[in-house]
C-alpha cells in the first residue's frame, strides 16, 4: 500500500512535527495528544494530508531525565507522558483534579526550553490523581470506561503486564540506588521476569502495575482520538508514526524478552557526511537469528504497534532491513561491523502489514545505503526520502525533475539544520561552539564552504523558476526558505513533507547528531499555540503557496 494508492494521481503534502513541542493552553510544559489533534485540524485547513510525528514509544515513567524519543524502553507501547486525559474522561471530570496542580503546571510552562524533569514529574502526579478517581468512580461501579480498560488489558495480554511490571520494578530499584537504572545491574532474581521474586513483587505492588496499565490505556485512547480527528479533518493519511531503529538495552523490552535482542552490541553508523566520526546510538535491536527462530513474531508485533493509531509509518534507518552497523559496548563508533538481516522476509512482512492496515510506509534511507537498496524499496512500494540539503554533488543541486515520483521530498529532517538555519549557518555556529566541527576543519573553512553551497542552492532555485534576483544575505534567510519550499513543492514526488520548523521559519534544529546534553536536543517548543500557529501571516502565505504548487500537475 503505497503513497500513490492514497494520492490517486495527485501530489499531496504533509507537515512533520515534534509532539513535545506543540503547545496548548494549560498543557503543563510539553505537547500532548490533545495538542496534536489541535495541530492536525490546523494543518488540514492548510491542505495537508498527513502529520508525520516524532516517535511516541514508551520511555521510563521513573526517569524524567530520559526524554530522547529515539531511545525508547519499548517500541510496543507508548510514551504515556503525552496522554491527554481530557480526551478520555472529558474536560468536566478532569478540571477539578487538574486545578489542584495548577501552580505546578504553570511553572512547568514558564521556561523557554522544556524542563523535562519538572514538567514530567507534575504531569505524572496529575495522572496518579486521575487514576485514583478512575479506581474509585469507574472501576468500583463498572462504568463503560472501566469496561473499555478491561478490554484493553485483555488485548494487551502478557506483553502489557510485563511492561507495567518493569515500570514498577524500575521505579523501585532506581529510587533505592540511582546506579541501578539498567535492569542488568539489578539483583540477579529481579533480572528474570518469571522468577519467584519478581512474581512476589508483582503481587505486593499490584496497584502500581495497574497504574502503569492505566497510563498505557489512557495514552492509546487519546492517540487514537488524535488520529481520528486528523481523518475527520479531511486528511487522506492522518498521523504518520515514526518507528525508531532500536531500543535501549536497559529498558522494558530487553528485560521482558532478552532472547530477542543483541545485548552487548549497539547500533550506529560508520563515518559519513552527517557525522564524520561515526555514530553510536546506544541502542540494541533484534537478533536476526532470533527473528527467524520465532517466525518473525517480534518484528510483526513492532510493526502492528507502530500502525495501531496511524495511517502510515516512517521506518527510521530503513537500511536496518539489510544490515546494521553494530558496535561492541565500550568501543568507538568507528570500530563496528555490519551484520546482515533477512531482507526479503522483512520486506515481505512490512508490505503485508502495510496492506492489512492500508497504511503507507516511508523508509529513512539517508547515510550509507547498500547498492540497489533504494530500487528494492521502490519495487516494494516503500518511499525513500529525498532531502534537499543532500541532493547535490560538488558542483550543483539536483533539479526538481530529478526527484522520483515514488519518493518523499523534504527540505530538512529533525537531524539536519532547518532550511533557515542552514542558510544562516546556525548549525556551523552551534558545532563550532561545542567543538563538534568535522575533523581538521575550522569554523571559517566551514563557513566558506557554506557560502559556496548557498550560491549553488540559489542557482538551482533560480533555474527551477522558484526564485529570482541575487542570492539573499545570511540575514535574509526567509527568502531562501520560501524558495526552498517552492523547490520541494515543484518536485514530481507524490508526497512532500515540510518540517514544521521550516513552515514556521525557525533557525534552530530539534536535534544535533553527535551531542547529548551539550545541545538542547528534544527540548524546543514551537512558538504559539498548536491550533493557531499556522495562522501567522508569513506562515499562512508559505503554506498556501506550497499547497497550491502541489495541486498543479
Amino acid at each position: 500500500y503505497c503513497v500513490g494508492d492514497v494520492a490517486q494521481g495527485r501530489r499531496i503534502f504533509g507537515l512533520a512535527a515534534q509532539i513535545y513541542g506543540l503547545s496548548r493552553d494549560d498543557d503543563g510544559g510539553f505537547g500532548d495528544f490533545a495538542a496534536l489533534g489541535d495541530f492536525c485540524d490546523a494543518a488540514a485547513q492548510r491542505g495537508a494530508d498527513l502529520v508525520a510525528l516524532s516517535p511516541t514509544h514508551a520511555l521510563y515513567a521513573a526517569d524524567h531525565d530520559h526524554f530522547a524519543p529515539y531511545s525508547p524502553s519499548s517500541r510496543l507501547f507508548l510514551n504515556a507522558r503525552h496522554a491527554a486525559p481530557e480526551l478520555v474522561f472529558g474536560e468536566e471530570r478532569c478540571a477539578p483534579i487538574k486545578a489542584r496542580f495548577a501552580a505546578e503546571l504553570a511553572a512547568a510552562r514558564a521556561g523557554e526550553l522544556i524542563d523535562w524533569p519538572k514538567a514530567a514529574r507534575v504531569r505524572l502526579d496529575y495522572f496518579r490523581a486521575l487514576f485514583a478517581m478512575f479506581h474509585t468512580q469507574d472501576m468500583a461501579h463498572a462504568s463503560p470506561l472501566a469496561a473499555d480498560f478491561k478490554s484493553f488489558r485483555r488485548e494487551g495480554g502478557l506483553a502489557l503486564e510485563r511492561h507495567a511490571l518493569f515500570e514498577s520494578l524500575h521505579a523501585d530499584q532506581f529510587a533505592r540506588d540511582f546506579t541501578k537504572w539498567n535492569w542488568r545491574d539489578w539483583p540477579a532474581p529481579l533480572r528474570d521476569p518469571t522468577s519467584p521474586e519478581v512474581m512476589a513483587f508483582a503481587r505486593e505492588r499490584a496497584e502500581d502495575g495497574f497504574f502503569h496499565m492505566f497510563l498505557q490505556w489512557m495514552a492509546d485512547r487519546s492517540l487514537a482520538a488524535a488520529h481520528g480527528r486528523a481523518l475527520a479533518s479531511g486528511m487522506r493519511i492522518g498521523l504518520m508514526s515514526d518507528l525508531a531503529i532500536g531500543m535501549n538495552a536497559g529498558g522494558a523490552h530487553a528485560w521482558s524478552k532478552p532472547d530477542e535482542l543483541l545485548l552487548g552490541l549497539s547500533i550506529g553508523a560508520p563515518p559519513d557526511a552527517l557525522a564524520p566520526r561515526g555514530q553510536n546510538w546506544g541502542l540494541t535491536t533484534f537478533s536476526p537469528r532470533a527473528l527467524k527462530d520465532k517466525g518473525f513474531a517480534p518484528f510483526i508485533a513492532t510493526l502492528r504497534a507502530a500502525l495501531r493509531n496511524a495511517g502510515g509509518v516512517r521506518i527510521d534507518h530503513v537500511m536496518g532491513l539489510v544490515r546494521l552497523w553494530l558496535v561492541p559496548d565500550g568501543a568507538r563508533a568507528t570500530e563496528g561491523v555490519y551484520l546482515s538481516y533477512p531482507t526479503d522476509e522483512l520486506l515481505a512482512l512490512l508490505c503485508l502489514e502495510s496492506r492489512r492496515h492500508e497504511a503507507v510506509v516511508i523508509g529513512e534511507d539517508l547515510g550509507t545505503v547498500p547498492h540497489g537498496f533504494r530500487e528494492n524499496l521502490a519495487e516494494h512500494g516503500i518511499a525513500g526520502l529525498r532531502v534537499l540539503q543532500f541532493e547535490r554533488n560538488h558542483e550543483a543541486f539536483k533539479p526538481p525533475h530529478w526527484y522520483p515520483a515514488g519518493a518523499v521530498a523534504m527540505t530538512a529532517t529533525h537531524d539536519t539544520a532547518t532550511m533557515g538555519g542552514w542558510w544562516k549557518g546556525a548549525d556551523i555556529a552551534a558545532r563550532a561552539e561545542l567543538a563538534q566541527l568535522p575533523p581538521g576543519r575550522t569554523g571559517a573553512q566551514c563557513e566558506d564552504e557554506r557560502a559556496a553551497e548557498r550560491d549553488m542552492a540559489w542557482r538551482a532555485f533560480v533555474e527551477a523558476r522558484v526564485a529570482e534576483g541575487p542570492p539573499p544575505r545570511t540575514d535574509e534567510a526567509a527568502r531562501a526558505l520560501d524558495a526552498a519550499a517552492r523547490f520541494v513543492a515543484e518536485t514530481p514526488a507524490a508526497l512532500a513533507i515540510l518540517p514544521l520548523e521550516d513552515a514556521l521559519g525557525l533557525a534552530d534544529q530539534p536535534n544535533l547528531p553527535g551531542t547529548t546534553t551539550e545541545y538542547p536536543n528534544w527540548r524546543r517548543r514551537y512558538p504559539g499555540e498548536a491550533n493557531s500557529m499556522l495562522d501567522e501571516e508569513k506562515v499562512a502565505a508559505r503554506l498556501a503557496d506550497f499547497s497550491a504548487r502541489r495541486r498543479v500537475a
